[in-house]
């Protein structure tokens, strides 16, 4: 059983995601980025309330911005996903999760050493040039069990 629903829609905007995101990062890197897209649909809590499919993730206005980066800057379509970016994907919807986003809501890129917190949330580990971010313990559960 997959961690989340999708179609074959959401398996390419997806895919786009994380090339736009992390192409420079390899496979490892586009999977974490997956991951952090996929662990927003499980969680339904915070920033994430109500968020249930990836098109909702992935276009998920915070603060008069988009959330990501890829489309705020309008590159998300940058290029057409490619079978590898496909074949990552839908490893991250079905069941792929690992650190340092098994259970990370948040990434960036800061340019800079990793800070320990972000907006007050925990550092969970860094791969390349992101770091990551997981929920404080007790304000979203369900992220850590989904």
């Amino acid at each position: 059983m997959p961690r989340v629903s999708y179609r074959s829609s959401d398996v390419d905007l997806m895919a786009r995601m994380m090339r736009a995101e992390a192409e420079g990062e390899g496979n490892q890197g586009m999977l974490n980025v997956g991951n952090v897209i996929v662990n927003r649909i499980v969680a339904n809590c915070l920033d994430f309330k109500g968020l249930r499919t990836v098109n909702q993730v992935i276009f998920q206005v915070q603060g008069g911005n988009f959330s990501f980066e890829a489309v705020q800057k309008g590159n998300v379509f940058y290029q057409r996903s490619r079978t590898s970016e496909r074949r990552l994907a839908k490893q991250n919807l079905d069941y792929w999760r690992d650190f340092p986003a098994k259970f990370a809501l948040w990434y960036f890129n800061p340019h800079a050493p990793c800070p320990p917190t972000w907006y007050g949330q925990p550092q969970s580990g860094q791969f390349k040039q992101h770091c990551f971010y997981n929920p404080k313990p007790g304000t979203c559960d369900s992220v850590f069990s989904g």
